[in-house]
């Protein structure tokens, strides 16, 4: 289905659209099969999507008419009960009404037996976008920094630990770059790459990685929306067949103390021209000043807090540096054509959040003229725990938004929150030893 082929590079909001309207008529006949079914996907502020499965022959009109989804999918806990009803959150709690999902037809997969994926925007019944969605939230970045004459691409990588139904990870080492010691995870690999090529979702690569168990995906870089959708995609795909294997796909940030599985996100950008834009200036001095600031959009869980503290190739110190992976931030790529990866972020953090706040971020550093210090040095360090990250979140507000500074700052709460109400290993092991 050429329609929904991810095309390599930057992609402006219009072409998007303009992709979309093609898509949509491709997606009606597919959905006029028999048996065919539509699984209309919102993603949520946790890294996942809220999902609705519908009849074939009734998808078809929704992709005219949209469908409902209750509002509270955008002001949820991981464990789905509503956040505190406070502020700009009351509204999506109040009376539990319906959202409308509109689909958007560029982003559709196909996952097999007749079934097709395609994520959608929310609306509220006025027409209004909802503010707190994530790919909203997105798409008013990628709307200003066009304002300037920009358009960005974009390359996601997810890492993932696999496991056995008891927990063991499928490797009992790190398995960094091999080939051999990597015999379990043969059968899973080989179902899962025809899987993702079926999908049409662009790998661009797959190794084993350093830790026990860890693998890691690699899709080509692509527009914004689509790179961000995509990775969710990639792993409800992972998820699916690693489940019909028995393995559990982990996409803990820290799987252990020393470990991180990471979402590192590499970026340029392009002017609408097509020609390419510099990186090294503004844009990069914009994320590096306020890459503290968005600790909480990068380590959203108190589990994030451990990989950023512990895992050496997910430093605090906030610096960059060409071809350094121990950096931050690394450039990466040929003098002629370099990209930026951003490390900041886990497995776990909300993509399309990341990379709204890395594009704000950076046009603040192009708008302000700000200009990149000196490769390696040091500009302070992320926050170092859910506490600090929640005092930072008024630069978020002005970054991002109030509502959104608002909406993490309810979910990271909650975070802390459910953290202080458990009793957990650790705890039992301190315990231990006091006796």
């Amino acid at each position: 289905m050429t329609a929904f082929a991810r095309p390599v590079g930057p992609r402006s909001l219009a072409a998007r659209r303009a992709a979309a309207v093609v898509g949509e008529g491709v997606l009606r006949g597919v959905l006029g099969e028999e048996g065919a079914r539509l699984l209309l996907l919102v993603p949520d502020p946790h890294a996942r999507f809220a999902a609705v499965e519908l009849a074939g022959p009734f998808a078809a009109s929704v992709l005219d008419d949209g469908y409902g989804v209750c509002s509270y999918v955008l002001a949820w806990s991981p464990s789905r009960d509503p956040l505190p009803a406070s502020g700009v959150l009351g509204g999506y709690l109040e009376g539990f009404g319906d959202l409308r999902v509109r689909p958007d037809a560029a982003s559709a997969i196909p996952l097999g037996e007749g079934t097709w994926a395609v994520v959608g925007d929310v609306e509220w019944p006025s027409g209004v976008a909802a503010e707190l969605a994530p790919r909203e939230v997105l798409r008013t970045q990628l709307t200003a920094l066009e304002g300037l004459g920009l358009v960005p691409s974009v390359g996601i990588e997810h890492e993932v630990v696999f496991r056995d139904s008891s927990g063991v990870p499928l490797t009992s080492h790190g398995v960094d770059y091999a080939v051999g010691g990597t015999e379990r995870l043969v059968p899973l690999l080989g179902e899962l790459r025809r899987e993702l090529a079926e999908a049409g979702l662009g790998v661009e690569s797959a190794r084993a990685e350093c830790h026990p168990g860890q693998y890691e995906i690699v899709l080509r870089h692509r527009d914004a929306l689509a790179a961000c959708d995509d990775v969710l995609l990639q792993q409800l795909v992972v998820r699916r067949v690693a489940a019909r294997h028995g393995i559990v796909a982990d996409y803990l940030a820290a799987p252990e103390p020393g470990q991180g599985n990471s979402g590192h996100v590499h970026l340029s950008l392009s002017a609408v021209d097509g020609s390419e834009a510099d990186l090294l200036g503004g844009f990069l001095a914009g994320v590096l000043r306020d890459a503290r600031a968005l600790t909480a959009v990068w380590s959203p869980t108190w589990n994030g807090f451990v990989r950023l503290r512990t895992s050496p190739f997910s430093p605090l110190d906030v610096r960059w540096g060409h071809d350094d992976r121990t950096a931050s931030v690394r450039v990466a790529g040929p003098s002629s054509e370099p990209r930026l990866e951003f490390r900041f972020a886990g497995a776990d953090a909300q993509p399309h959040l990341v990379v709204a706040a890395l594009l704000a971020a950076g046009r603040f550093g192009l708008e302000e003229g700000l200009r990149a210090p000196e490769a390696g040095v040091s500009l302070g360090s992320l926050a170092g725990s859910p506490w600090e990250a929640l005092s930072l979140l008024d630069r978020v507000g002005e970054l991002l938004g109030s509502d959104v500074a608002a909406q993490l700052s309810a979910l990271l709460g909650e975070e802390i929150d459910s953290g202080l109400s458990a009793v957990t290993d650790w705890q039992r092991w301190r315990g231990s030893l006091r006796s």
